[in-house]
């Protein structure tokens, strides 16, 4: 039956009262004509009673009501004061003994997940920031358009010399691009470059020797002035010298400890590369800490990889170190005026390029229209609105457990006041015991982080120390329980404290309907949150299984590869003959790629003239103006066999075919595509200056991670390759035999190199590392939502509880069962998680679609997902529900 809402006095008139009274009368005063009111609407009806009430309040406006006499009451925040609150406050703790163990409990979650969630995002955003000169450190960007394709990357050539410059020998190029681009950008104070992405033989640990100790790093090219620009600790040497000449190199302090007994000893020691060049120790570095975006235990200087190594891809990151007063804009457009007047004009390729701040490169590592965008930025951004979220749902339930026991502290407040008691003081006695509640909770989540913490890093895949030692961690801690405790507090608080006593006393107060909808809809606000997060951890879990889960396009199982290094290259026939002779090896071939992680694109768009005009430029018969990025690798024989690629058209590579060597090409279906090729088998096709046919059409594979759509691939015969992998397909059940075989060959035919290899589909999996913790952290916050979600709801029944008691009795009385009460309370409460779920289904469900425009690949946000994420929040809180139910007293 639905209630009739019962009137109440004027506002503006009550507003008036309180405003214009003192504080020390105002309230008897207003307390009595509320009474007057209710009088006179019983006996003499509504408008008589708010008209009484009007004049009752014009009357009291007398000098003696104005007159702002000092309160009696005490002031609510002497010392006294406070440690009577905390008096208060912890007798009322003790006593209620399941009440502050639900509300600490439920605070202590969300403080703890907030605190983890905090701690991920600070380490994400210290990346890259540790450098003294971090404010002057700016890294260079390049924007590529071509028609209506715009790319953008990091990677630009190296200090936009090389290409740009016209210059023959590459070894030139640096010293020139240099010194020219230092003369036209005067604000650039340093520069320095950082070999990144796709260059040639990185990709894969190197080989170093030191007399008989031989071992693989991982390592990189850089500039002379790295170690001045960037700040990694110098242990031994000096950071001017570190990279000073071709002849130099700096290792870690891991790598020198291999080696020579200490960081000193190994200052101006030789050490012997993949075999071929002895470099210099010059200096010793401190090994790189996961603060790093760059991971690296060597470095050797970029003139030495131009001038003695292996030919390499000019691409590099490029760091400036700019002037203290330098206008970043200003340095931009003489950087492009500098880029532009050595370019060809005529070419219909466009490329400019900009500067971000070296600190922000990691965070925002995406590329959209050409400009850097959020990367990993989102899931800081997405993962501190969870923690918000969390703490928010962790006050609400204080605030629904706090008005559930509101009756039995009404009453309480009704004697305070009679007795004396004013506002303030019930007001600073509520805060008192929010604030005891949330420091005891802040003391608990302390101690879960200190225990949590190596497991949290294990999931997160992070190296957080504890910062329990660190004043700010403190400083934090504090301003975190005081927020929560003032939040979590103000409601019962500001209520409560509103409270006429006259009415308590008599056993006339009752909640009014907006009071209680309040409580319903921070309910509905909490679950709607939960059910959000359980939306969002299952599409993301499935996401994650669906990219580690689909087929390829290719056999990954029982591969393993080995970089092609040493004599393994020039004896690869010989290699590769013992090895299919062995036990546990089915068989074996070569690529210059690994076939999981194919990053390299010849592509017209990338700005390099040798893949649109040079010699690297992939031509075809009837091409017209179509810019299309190739994926190319060079393979042997066997590749198509050894991978299980189906051959869609035409024939694979075959040693039966004497001109397959120097003539065939293979491309897959997509290439076929978007070179617009009907009947492409026979069709002349060029690359790399070799001229050659299409023989066959491969079925389209993944080349890559399902991030990226499947792209144009081109692949060649060439087994003589002086980089690349050796493939290995391993028997079934004999992983540990072909390894020992593969062992045996590897130091019989490349006895100066260890011994390494990598699993294939290991190496895949690694490729969605983020998804995985993504996955794992979504998996914990949803479990911790939905689990203090449900105590917000136990408050609202313990509240409903209250309120009802008497009306519980008499329908026991009248022949009720427990399940008949069960049932009337569940139907009200079952519909509030129904409305949470249509207020959270469309939310997620947007969010987690533009999540999914991350992939290429990607599942489809089913009806299932979101019927699933609702109905298992309808079962936990109906369980929940019922349990309590059942367990109490009518």
């Amino acid at each position: 039956m639905k209630k009739n809402f019962k009137p109440t006095p004027p506002r503006l008139a009550t507003l008036l009262l309180r405003w214009y009274c003192a504080p020390h009368l105002a309230e008897e005063i207003e307390g009595d004509l509320q009474e007057e009111f209710e009088y006179q609407l019983k006996n003499n009806g509504r408008l008589h009673a708010r008209l009484d009430y009007i004049r009752s309040v014009i009357g009291f406006l007398q000098p003696f009501a104005i007159q702002k006499k000092k309160s009696h009451s005490s002031n609510p925040f002497t010392m006294s004061m406070l440690r009577h609150y905390f008096i208060c406050a912890l007798r009322n703790v003790v006593r209620q003994k399941s009440f502050s163990a639900i509300n600490i409990v439920g605070l202590a979650l969300g403080m703890t997940c907030c605190l983890f969630i905090f701690l991920w995002a600070q380490d994400e955003k210290a990346v890259d920031n540790f450098h003294a000169n971090g404010k002057k450190l700016y890294v260079l960007y390049q924007t590529t358009t071509s028609g209506e394709h715009v790319n953008g990357a990091y990677s630009t050539p190296y200090l936009l010399t090389y290409q740009t410059l016209n210059i023959k020998k590459r070894e030139e190029a640096a010293a020139v691009g240099i010194n020219e681009l230092k003369s036209f950008v005067p604000e650039a104070e340093k520069m320095t470059s950082y070999a990144t992405g796709y260059e040639l033989p990185w990709g894969h640990s190197e080989t170093f020797q030191v007399g008989e100790k031989k071992q693989k790093f991982d390592g990189s090219r850089a500039g002379k002035d790295f170690f001045m620009m960037l700040d990694y600790m110098i242990v031994a040497g000096d950071a001017k010298d570190a990279l000073h000449d071709i002849s130099s190199i700096a290792i870690s302090r891991k790598m020198a400890g291999f080696f020579f007994s200490s960081p000193q000893e190994a200052i101006g020691k030789s050490i012997r590369y993949e075999n071929k060049i002895d470099f210099v120790v010059n200096a010793v570095f401190e090994n790189v800490s996961a603060q790093s975006s760059l991971s690296f235990d060597f470095l050797i200087n970029w003139d030495s990889q131009m001038k003695q190594l292996e030919g390499a891809s000019p691409y590099s990151l490029t760091i400036f170190q700019l002037t203290e007063l330098a206008d970043v804009n200003h340095v931009e457009k003489e950087l492009n005026l500098f880029l532009q007047s050595r370019m060809d004009k005529n070419d219909p390729e466009k490329i400019t390029v900009g500067l971000i701040p070296y600190g922000d490169r990691y965070l925002y590592s995406s590329f959209e229209n050409g400009k850097p965008k959020e990367g990993r930025m989102i899931y800081v951004r997405i993962f501190t609105g969870v923690a918000i979220f969390i703490l928010i749902i962790a006050c609400i339930n204080f605030m629904n457990l706090a008005t559930a026991r509101s009756i039995k502290r009404a009453k309480e407040v009704g004697v305070r006041k009679v007795v004396g008691s004013s506002r303030f003081n019930l007001i600073g006695q509520f805060f008192g015991e929010s604030l005891l509640l949330s420091f005891i909770a802040i003391l608990v989540s302390v101690i879960l982080v200190q225990i949590l913490l190596p497991l949290f890093n294990d999931l997160a895949g992070k190296k957080i120390d504890s910062p329990i030692s660190l004043p700010s961690y403190w400083t934090a801690l504090i301003a975190l329980a005081s927020f929560t405790g003032l939040i979590a507090g103000s409601y019962p608080a500001l209520y409560l404290s509103t409270l006429k006593p006259a009415r308590i006393l008599k056993g006339a107060w009752r909640f009014a309907n907006s009071a209680i909808w309040f409580r319903k809809s921070l309910v509905v606000f909490q679950f709607a949150l939960s059910i959000a997060l359980v939306i969002a951890t299952i599409v993301v879990s499935n996401q994650t299984r669906f990219v580690q889960n689909t087929n390829l396009g290719y056999d990954r199982d029982n591969l393993v590869y080995l970089t092609l290094e040493g004599k393994l290259n020039p004896r690869y026939a010989l290699f590769k003959e013992r090895a299919l002779k062995m036990p546990g090896i089915a068989m074996v071939d070569r690529s210059t790629e690994m076939p999981h992680a194919m990053g390299f694109v010849v592509d017209e768009t990338d700005g390099l003239k040798n893949t649109n005009t040079g010699d690297d430029a992939i031509k075809w018969e009837g091409k017209e103006n179509a810019s299309v990025g190739f994926k190319p690798a060079s393979v042997g024989f066997d590749f198509i066999k050894i991978m299980n690629l189906k051959v869609a058209e035409g024939r694979d590579f075959s040693k039966s075919f004497a001109t397959d060597s120097a003539d065939a090409f293979m491309v897959n279906e997509e290439a076929v595509k978007q070179m617009g090729m009907r009947n492409p088998i026979g069709k002349w096709i060029s690359a790399w200056a070799k001229k050659g046919h299409i023989i066959g059409i491969l079925k389209d594979y993944h080349t890559n991670t399902l991030r990226e759509p499947i792209k144009p691939l081109i692949i060649d015969v060439k087994e003589y390759e002086y980089f690349g992998v050796v493939i290995v397909k391993l028997e079934a059940g004999k992983t540990k035999d072909g390894l020992a075989s593969l062992e045996t060959v590897c130091k019989e035919i490349n006895p100066n190199y260890p011994f390494a290899f990598q699993f294939l589909d290991q190496e895949y999996d690694k490729l969605y590392r983020n998804e995985k913790i993504i996955t794992k952290l979504t998996n914990i916050f949803a479990v911790l939502g939905i689990a203090i979600s449900c105590l917000g709801l136990l408050g609202l029944v313990m509240f409903a509880a209250e309120q009802r008691t008497k009306e519980f009795g008499i329908r026991k009385v009248l022949g009720a069962t427990v399940a008949n009460i069960v049932n009337l309370l569940s139907k009200e409460f079952l519909m509030l998680i129904i409305l949470s779920f249509l207020i959270a289904a469309p939310f997620a469900g947007y969010f987690m679609h533009q999540w999914l425009q991350g992939f290429a690949y990607k599942i489809e946000l089913s009806w299932w997902i979101f019927a699933l994420a609702g109905a298992s929040a309808l079962v936990i809180a109906l369980l929940q529900f019922q349990f309590r139910q059942f367990n109490r007293q009518w």
